[in-house]
């Protein structure tokens, strides 16, 4: 089991781009590609033909999931944070979809270590961004120094530890769940694994897409109020 884990933390090269010496590309970024690709055909293919009167089955199927995605990430934003809904959607719909595209047999980008801390750290710059924004840049740095200056290097800090707990939350848990499933094989080899690796792969998965949404949004929340 030991030597499986190790194989599904391996990053493997997909291929590597012959300039500057040879550029590596890993898996994770093709697959993650791949997902883009999938979310601009679909995204084409649902505003195709777009009318103000009588609309299409396509385009009332493109409003619904935009008007959900709006009013889910306006609720966790609130008033002053919901600006910044269409990054935390666009956040959900990719883990969700990376999270689930081990069941078509590939390895979720989500378990490689790199592509949760670029998450984590698009999001905590993005929240950093926020409250300056809100703020200003005076009140943001005095903002440190709250409620007492002593706490000052706590408040800092945090800038650090925000992300570290949003990539390794999302990293843990996909790396769990694999270790889960695992045992589980070993112990019942037919039939259970199946029932599991669908809670795993497809409810567990989204529910780590929403955790970490969540998490950005209340980070947002604070910062801009």
């Amino acid at each position: 089991m030991a030597e499986e884990l190790q194989r599904e933390l391996h990053v493997d090269t997909a291929f590597t781009v012959p300039i500057f010496g040879g550029i590596e590309i890993y898996e994770s970024v093709v697959i993650t590609w791949l997902i883009m690709a999938v979310l601009v055909a679909l995204a084409i293919w649902l505003t195709r033909g777009l009318k103000v009167q009588n609309p299409g089955k396509r385009q009332v199927a493109a409003e619904y999931i935009v008007t959900w995605l709006d009013q889910f990430t306006a609720g966790m934003l609130g008033e002053k944070g919901k600006q910044y809904g269409p990054y935390l959607a666009t956040v959900l719909i990719y883990i969700g979809f990376a999270n689930l595209i081990g069941i078509f047999g590939f390895k979720p980008p989500t378990k490689d270590l790199n592509v949760t801390v670029a998450l984590a750290l698009m999001s905590i710059i993005l929240i950093e961004a926020a409250g300056i924004r809100a703020r200003g840049p005076k009140k943001w740095l005095r903002s440190f120094a709250e409620p007492v200056a002593v706490v000052t290097p706590i408040n800092v800090m945090e800038i650090f530890i925000r992300p570290l707990s949003l990539c390794m939350r999302l990293f843990g848990n996909v790396i769990g769940s694999f270790v889960i499933m695992e045992l589980i094989k070993m112990l019942i080899p037919v039939g259970v694994p199946l029932v599991f690796s669908f809670y795993f792969d497809i409810f567990d998965g989204l529910i780590q897409a929403y955790v970490f949404v969540f998490l950005t949004s209340l980070f947002i929340q604070e910062a801009v109020e």
